[in-house]
C-alpha cells in the first residue's frame, strides 16, 4: 500500500513536471529556441492566483482564469521584446537573454511580493481527499492527473487538426518555406509562446496546490526539471514531454523514498544522464539532420 501511495503521489508530481515540459517543448518544437525564463512564467502564474484568492476575494475559477491571462500576455511580451530581435541571432545570444530574463522576473517578484514565503491558499484544487480502500487519494492528485491527460490529448489533437495548428508544425519544419505559403510566422511563433505561458499558470497552481510554499524562486527548480523532462521524453515531442514528466515525478518519488532523500534530484539527472547515453534524442525523439 505504501508503494502505491509513493506511485500515485509519483505520477502527480510527474504530470506538473509534464504539463510545464509540454510548454518548454512547444517553444522549442516551433521557436527552435529554449526559454529559460518558463520556469518563472510558472512562479508569476502562481503569484496572481494567490493574490486573487487571498485579497481580491475571486473564486477559484476566475483566479485560474486570471492567472492564465496574465501569464499569456507575459510570454507575447516577452517574446517580442526579448526573443524576437534575436530571432537571427546566434543560439547563444538567445540564451543568455533567456537566463536574463529569467532571472528579471524573479527580482521583479521579490520586489512586489517580497522574500518571505507565502502559504498558497487552501482552494477546492486540495480541500478534499478519496478514499478507495485504503489509499487516500487527494483532490489535488486526481485534477493534475487529469488535467495532465486533458491538456495533452487536447495539444495533440489541436497541433494536428486545426488550421493554427498546422502552421506550428509548418514552421517548425521550415520557417522559410512556412513564410512562401503565406503563413504569418511571428504571429505563429507568439501564439506558442501564448499557450506555453498559459499551461505555465496552470501547472504553478497545481503545484502550490500540492506544495503549497510560495516565493520568488518558486518556479526555478520545477522547470530545470521539467526541462530535463522534455530532453528526457524527446524535445519537440508532445507525447514525450508527457512520458518524460510522468517517469521523471515517479522516478524522483521513488528515489526519495527508497535510496535516499537528499540523492532524490541526483538520481534523476543521474537517469538522464544513462537515457541520453542510450538513446540521444530522448524515448520519443527523432534524430535532427542538419542539411548541408
Amino acid at each position: 500500500m505504501i508503494f502505491l501511495d509513493h506511485l500515485i503521489n509519483g505520477l502527480s508530481l510527474g504530470s506538473i513536471y509534464a504539463i510545464i515540459a509540454l510548454g518548454y517543448t512547444m517553444v522549442y518544437g516551433i521557436a527552435k529556441m529554449l526559454n529559460f525564463a518558463h520556469g518563472d512564467v510558472i512562479m508569476v502564474g502562481a503569484y496572481i492566483a494567490f493574490c486573487g484568492l487571498q485579497y481580491w476575494g475571486f473564486p477559484p475559477v476566475l483566479a485560474i482564469l486570471v492567472a492564465m491571462v496574465a501569464c499569456t500576455i507575459l510570454g507575447i511580451t516577452i517574446e517580442g521584446l526579448a526573443y524576437r530581435p534575436l530571432r537571427q541571432a546566434a543560439s547563444l545570444a538567445v540564451l543568455i537573454t533567456a537566463i536574463g530574463v529569467s532571472y528579471l522576473l524573479q527580482n521583479i517578484a521579490l520586489m512586489i511580493w517580497g522574500a518571505n514565503p507565502k502559504s498558497f491558499p487552501t482552494t477546492f484544487i486540495n480541500g478534499s481527499s478519496i478514499r478507495l480502500g485504503q489509499l487516500n487519494i487527494s483532490t489535488a492528485t486526481i485534477i493534475t492527473i487529469l488535467a495532465n491527460v486533458v491538456i495533452m490529448v487536447g495539444l495533440t489533437l489541436f497541433t494536428s487538426k486545426t488550421k493554427l495548428g498546422k502552421a506550428m508544425r509548418c514552421v517548425s519544419e521550415d520557417r522559410g518555406a512556412a513564410e512562401l505559403m503565406g503563413i504569418n510566422v511571428n504571429r505563429t511563433i507568439s501564439l506558442t509562446f501564448a499557450i506555453g505561458s498559459a499551461l505555465a499558470a496552470i501547472a504553478g497552481i497545481l503545484l502550490c496546490s500540492s506544495y503549497p510554499i510560495l516565493q520568488p524562486t518558486t518556479g526555478s527548480m520545477p522547470g530545470i526539471k521539467a526541462f530535463t523532462a522534455a530532453v528526457f521524453g524527446g524535445i519537440g515531442s508532445i507525447p514525450g514531454a508527457m512520458l518524460g514528466g510522468i517517469l521523471l515525478g515517479v522516478i524522483e518519488i521513488f528515489g526519495k523514498a527508497y535510496i535516499s532523500t537528499e540523492l532524490g534530484d541526483a538520481i534523476v539527472f543521474a537517469v538522464l544522464i544513462i537515457v541520453l547515453l542510450v538513446k540521444p534524442a530522448g524515448l520519443l525523439g527523432k534524430p535532427m539532420h542538419e542539411k548541408v
